[in-house]
């Protein structure tokens, strides 16, 4: 198993890290922003600006969110032998995933919202920086569901592209003595 095979299954199986990252991307931000003094890319705009920003990704967000429900919809209805088997040994770690792909639309939307309601002219919370953290965590769970997705749509067309396995023969019980009477 390559490093990146190996990073993947553990990144699949452990959705808490989608957190970690985020946190990891947004303090780097923060901290080349307070060192450097620039690229605060938020502050640059107006505040009322911003507050729609907010908005606007909180709506983006809840019709990705609304996206994966379907997705999860199409994943269930699937009925192939590989998606079974597929079901059948990694439910807990599906069913995990899938879980905190919808948990994340909520709490993204609610961070956006918080992010809006806390902006003023002076931005004194530093509400940008809690948006640029709900954003980082929706991209990484928006890569997590395009992977899970692709994995299952493999596995999926892999099923309906297969040809159906052929029925094996009837048992004939007198075949013995058939092909004794023809070597005879």
């Amino acid at each position: 198993m390559s490093v990146r095979e190996s990073l993947v299954d553990r990144w699949s199986e452990t959705v808490w890290w989608d957190y970690v990252i985020a946190l990891l991307l947004v303090s780097g931000h923060v901290a080349a922003v307070r060192i450097s003094g620039r690229g605060d890319w938020l502050s640059w705009i107006e505040s009322e600006q911003r507050v729609a920003l907010y908005g606007t990704a909180a709506g983006v967000v809840s019709a990705i969110g609304g996206l994966s429900s379907i997705a999860i919809s199409i994943y269930l209805s699937s009925n192939g032998e590989r998606i079974r088997a597929a079901r059948r040994h990694y439910q807990n770690e599906l069913r995990r995933n899938w879980k905190a792909l919808l948990v994340a639309t909520a709490v993204i939307c609610a961070g956006c919202l918080a992010a809006q309601g806390l902006d003023n002219k002076t931005d004194a919370h530093s509400a940008r920086y809690l948006f640029e953290a709900v954003m980082s965590f929706a991209l990484i769970r928006f890569l997590r569901m395009l992977w899970l997705l692709d994995n299952m749509m493999k596995i999926n067309d892999r099923d309906q592209s297969d040809p159906p396995p052929q029925p094996t023969p009837r048992f004939d019980p007198g075949w013995r003595q058939r092909r004794r009477n023809r070597t005879a």
